[in-house]
């Protein structure tokens, strides 16, 4: 378990380790390369979507920069130095790269000038230097009438409120800018020279319009963003052929390769969880969570306040909901108060009872998204004494987050009453306990995914089917796992402790 719980606390470290395992010979198709808030990870996959024991590599971020930005070129070495690792891993297989997948964490801004360099950082979801900005979108616009065409709400996390800021705060980046884009557009751009975004990293920008799947033209007239500085939208089916020079011969392997836009990487991974359609819903905690239901198909006529909505590609729309604090609460918690093995947290959370603590916590350390969206919520500690313990607040934490998420899936019954939950995650394969908080808070059963690099086996797939080496996503199913079953006893418990939660939220956030 403590291999687990290193996942868990990636970002934490101070220098970058790569997880392997011993290679065995197969001929690969696809390299899925997935970009994430924490890290990155980078594997191999045959022409059925199945990965390659042994080639695969992991990669922690240096904490060098906070959650909220990053510079992008120091960034991309350390991508690059990942990929190198790989190779190196690679060298027994018979390797026939054909197609090159990226997954990236949605919402990320960063502008460019002529040259394709950085005229900013990257802002992450997590940035909320734009939360005055969101305010005052809040009060220009009729938001639900944007909800229903975008598929999101206003807040920091999203484009609008980041290009508000911006030209309110730093003009002068503004004015060097020539393009707006994601850092998933960024790499691409490195890599190749190509700019299209895919419709799914589109889509989670707050300027697409989702049923017709092009850039919203009233909301960009309204906010003064030309649609010339946005990338262009890139076709499902869509390819990038050919490496810029240096990199075709860094890594000749890849020389050949076709190239994806950058997808994402919510929606990979509740495809790579096998979560595709209205029977499943994709449980993610990771450094942070969501609860997904991906589909084929068209948005909802009416979007639930609490929710989002996404796409992973022009034919299937993810709806759902995010926590801005997952694991990474946890971790911080953990080291913050605790500091000791693993092995003995897991167990000591396992002997405390069902919200027996005393407390409730409002698990808002970075911040809300779904689903209240408060642009002034924080994280608060209700109820210590002078027999609170440590291992006490991060049970309390942990139950916390399970009670957002128990809102979240009640916006989503209406459109998924029977699904089966599967999880993923390296937060909750470190914590069955934590599952089984949650399972118990929902009142549902919950199967941990088999899969553990859900997002690049997402990813993987969503290229092999628009390269028509397999007929749809859909067919390729996962192995079920280990399911835990809610205890009804404690799911009434549990009510009561959601029931303060929401309480003590209402007084202190409703912005109603």
């Amino acid at each position: 378990m403590s291999s687990a719980l290193d996942e868990v606390l990636e970002g934490f470290e101070p220098s970058p380790q790569i997880v392997s395992v011993m290679a065995q010979s197969r001929s690969a198709v696809v390299l899925g390369l997935d970009i994430g808030t924490s890290g990155i990870r980078a594997a191999l996959f045959d022409e059925r979507g199945e990965d390659i024991a042994g080639a695969s590599v992991r990669q922690q971020w240096p904490a060098l920069d906070d959650a909220m930005s990053f510079n992008a070129e120091q960034r991309l070495g350390w991508i690059e130095g990942a990929l190198d690792d790989l190779f190196v891993l690679a060298k027994p297989f018979d390797l026939e790269l054909q197609l090159l997948s990226i997954s990236c964490f949605w919402h990320s801004l960063v502008g460019t000038d002529e040259s394709g360099d950085s005229t900013t950082p990257v802002f992450t979801w997590a940035s909320t230097e734009a939360t005055v900005a969101a305010q005052e979108l809040r009060g220009l616009f009729d938001e639900p009438s944007i909800h229903a065409r975008t598929g999101c709400r206003f807040h920091p996390s999203y484009w609008p409120a980041k290009l508000r800021w911006l030209l309110q705060k730093h003009p002068e980046d503004v004015a060097a800018t020539r393009s707006w884009m994601s850092f998933g557009e960024f790499l691409v751009l490195q890599l190749c020279g190509e700019t299209a975004a895919s419709i799914s990293m589109a889509s989670g920008t707050g300027l697409l319009h989702q049923q017709l799947c092009d850039w919203d033209a009233e909301l960009l007239e309204t906010l003064h963003i030309g649609v010339e500085t946005l990338p262009q939208l890139a076709a499902s089916h869509t390819t990038f052929h050919g490496l810029k020079e240096k990199y075709a011969a860094r890594w000749p392997e890849l020389s050949a390769a076709r190239l994806f836009p950058a997808i994402g990487d919510g929606a990979v991974d509740a495809i790579g969880s096998g979560c595709t359609t209205r029977s499943n819903l994709a449980l993610m905690v990771g450094s942070s969570g969501a609860l997904r239901l991906t589909y084929r198909g068209e948005p909802p006529a009416q979007i639930p306040p609490e929710l989002w909505c996404y796409r992973a590609d022009d034919k299937r729309v993810i709806l759902g909901g995010a926590l801005s604090d997952g694991g990474n609460l946890y971790a911080w918690l953990r080291e913050s108060l605790l500091g000791v093995e693993e092995k003995w947290i897991e167990n000591s959370l396992a002997d405390l009872e069902p919200d027996a603590h005393g407390l409730t916590v409002l698990p808002f350390w970075s911040g809300e998204r779904s689903p209240g969206w408060s642009l002034k919520a924080r994280g608060g500690i209700f109820g210590l004494t002078n027999k609170t313990q440590p291992i006490h607040i991060l049970r309390a934490a942990m139950e916390a987050v399970a009670y957002r998420f128990a809102l979240i899936h009640r916006a989503l019954a209406p459109v998924a009453p029977d699904a089966t939950i599967i999880a993923s995650g390296t937060a909750l394969r470190a914590s069955p306990v934590w599952i089984q908080i949650l399972a118990d808070v929902l009142g549902a059963p919950i199967m941990l995914s088999t899969t553990s690099e859900s997002s690049t086996r997402g990813a993987a797939l969503l290229a092999l089917e628009a390269a028509g080496k397999i007929a749809n996503i859909e067919t390729r199913k996962v192995a079920a796992g280990t399911t835990f079953e809610p205890d009804l006893s404690r799911h009434a418990r549990y009510q009561m402790g959601l029931e303060r939660q929401q309480r003590i939220y209402d007084q202190l956030f409703n912005e109603t």
